[in-house]
């Protein structure tokens, strides 16, 4: 029977790499006759020497090295200096006729303005060309390694046919190796990649706080060494994009700057400086090249090595999640409106001691560049030590910062990580940071919300049920067992604002997400619509919040909390 199931696993998967293989030979193709193209174009290389370099670049894509994250992204030079001599040798044409009429010497003295001309046209065409190469070439790399899964995954299953593998369960496609080139790509889009897990997570694949996840243990493990594997950019290239942001005497604008980060994230990493105007302490946030203009590529390429995995349900309507993921992420590379988005925050609390927001350096803030006021706090994760107190305190700030953003300002940051806030343990202050993923919400949509979670702190099952369809949650056409296992969610949700809750809610004892996490597997199978997305950032909030009070094992009064920020609003 083990050999009989192995051999159709080995069948199944063999005509998967075969279609792979075919839709690679045809993306080559493409790819190698678009080459041919703008090398005839560009004057720039013989067609004989544009196969030998496909074919290295196959062969050494092949070879699969490690690369090191962020990779420059330069500019080619090489190509644009041959376009140079085009006019050059051209001009002896102009000569003939000089020669013959001295007349025509007028319009030789204008031939350096058309030579001038021609090159600019030409450098703009073949940066234009050169740009569809490296994008078809990053697309060939993608299939290469899709292709190299599934050559992976046939390696596996033969060996588990015949009793070599040592895996004997679990997805073909997950083998060791498998994951390990899974990885290697990801790490090269890993904002794309990362942002990617998010959203998958706040769908409810992975509850926050579970000790299990719905969310494949190998998917898991893929998205957890791509978080793992920040590297920090060459000083070279870091100093590049500070020259091309403030200019060459960029040095001048700081008394003090750290060379070496003291933070990476996925689109970018953080540097200490004191400005030498005012002697103030800033952070300094430099954006990686290239991870603005790679959005679509790396999401398309990423929705090809997950769908090709065949790890995600059905259910999960992947292309709605990557198109919200594509809308967060542009957000977040737009530093200009980061800037505005913390300078809005520190409007909205600046008179509410339990909170403090940076100030933004605005003048020496670019798209790529974000200047700030340094906090001197503590990271959150390292509050688990505090006093019962202080873990209290905090929790009731973040959870009722959470609630206020949604229903008093419309407007919120939705990122709930824990490296995004600080604490002054003096005090209990919670210094906010990061605010690129800020969204604002319609009023229309927020009405029908918080009527939504209003019904369920006051065990309105068939509200919760009608005002999510007003929504779009559901449609109003699903089975009985979905219908149920929405409500109840949702139930479940809106348990700790319930006057029937404990004055002092235990967060450490909660059973909320274990109890979310139960009804997942029959919404992924029964459910007929996509969530709104206005929800994925704010559920994604709302989740984090629940799991840092969870983490820091904060007890407090929810329903004081709520009648507060909240219920007061929908009387």
């Amino acid at each position: 029977m083990t050999l009989t199931r192995g051999l159709v696993d080995f069948m199944m998967v063999a005509t998967a790499a075969s279609k792979v293989g075919c839709s690679l030979l045809n993306s080559q193709s493409s790819a190698l006759a678009h080459h041919v193209k703008v090398s005839a174009v560009s004057v720039v290389s013989k067609v004989e020497h544009s196969s030998q370099e496909t074919l290295s670049t196959i062969n050494t894509i092949t070879a699969e090295p490690h690369v090191q994250h962020p990779t420059p992204i330069d500019t080619p030079s090489v190509p644009i200096t041959p376009i140079e001599q085009v006019p050059v040798e051209q001009a002896p044409i102009e000569k003939t006729p000089i020669e013959k009429t001295p007349i025509e010497k007028t319009p030789v003295e204008q031939t350096p303005v058309e030579k001038t001309t021609i090159i600019e046209e030409s450098r703009e065409h073949v940066s234009a060309q050169v740009g569809a190469k490296e994008k078809s070439q990053r697309s060939t790399h993608t299939n290469l390694k899709t292709t190299s899964l599934g050559m992976g995954a046939i390696n596996e299953s033969v060996k588990r046919a015949v009793g070599l593998s040592d895996n004997s369960g679990g997805s073909v496609m997950m083998s060791e190796k498998n994951v390990d080139r899974l990885v290697d790509k990801l790490s090269r889009m890993r904002g794309a990649a990362l942002k990617m897990g998010q959203m998958i997570s706040i769908q409810g694949i992975q509850a926050a706080g579970g000790e299990k996840s719905v969310m494949p243990s190998q998917l898991e493990q893929v998205l957890l060494r791509v978080h793992d594997s920040a590297n920090y950019m060459p000083k070279a290239q870091m100093e590049k994009v500070l020259t091309q942001e403030l200019g060459q005497d960029w040095r001048s604008y700081f008394a003090e700057f750290d060379p070496i980060p003291i933070a990476a994230a996925s689109i970018g990493q953080v540097h200490a400086a004191t400005l030498a105007s005012t002697g103030q302490h800033v952070v300094i946030k430099i954006q990686y090249p290239g991870v603005a203009e790679s959005i679509d590529s790396d999401l398309s390429n990423l929705k090809a090595l997950i769908t090709f995995s065949n790890l995600l349900p059905p259910g999960l309507y992947l292309d709605n999640t990557i198109k919200v993921t594509k809308q967060e992420l542009a957000w977040e590379c737009d530093y200009h409106r980061e800037a505005d988005n913390a300078l809005r925050f520190h409007d909205l609390l600046k008179d509410d001691a339990r909170y403090k927001v940076p100030v933004v350096i605005k003048d020496l803030s670019t798209e790529r560049i974000l200047v700030s006021e340094r906090l001197k706090g503590r990271v959150l994760s390292k509050a688990v030590d505090e006093s019962q107190a202080m873990r209290n305190k905090l929790g009731e700030g973040i959870l009722r910062l959470c609630l206020r953003e949604v229903f008093s300002f419309q407007f919120m940051q939705t990122d709930p990580n824990w490296s995004n806030f600080f604490y002054n343990p003096r005090n209990g202050q919670i210094e906010l940071l990061d605010f690129g993923a800020c969204r604002a919400f319609p009023d229309k949509f927020l009405a029908l919300y918080g009527r939504i979670l209003v019904s369920a702190s006051k065990g309105d099952r068939e509200g919760v049920w009608e005002y999510s369809k007003q929504l779009g949650f559901v449609t109003g056409y699903e089975t009985k067992i979905m219908q149920d296992a929405h409500i109840d969610s949702v139930m479940v949700l809106g348990e700790p604002f319930q006057q029937t809750s404990p004055d002092n809610y235990d967060f450490e004892k909660q059973t909320i997400t274990a109890r979310i996490r139960d009804t997942i597997p029959v919404m992924l199978r029964h459910r007929l619509t996509p969530p709104p997305d206005e929800t994925y950032g704010l559920h994604k909030k709302l989740s984090g919040a629940f799991l840092l009070c969870t983490k820091l094992g904060s007890k407090f009064n929810t329903k004081a909390v709520w009648d507060e920020e909240v219920s007061l609003k929908f009387r």
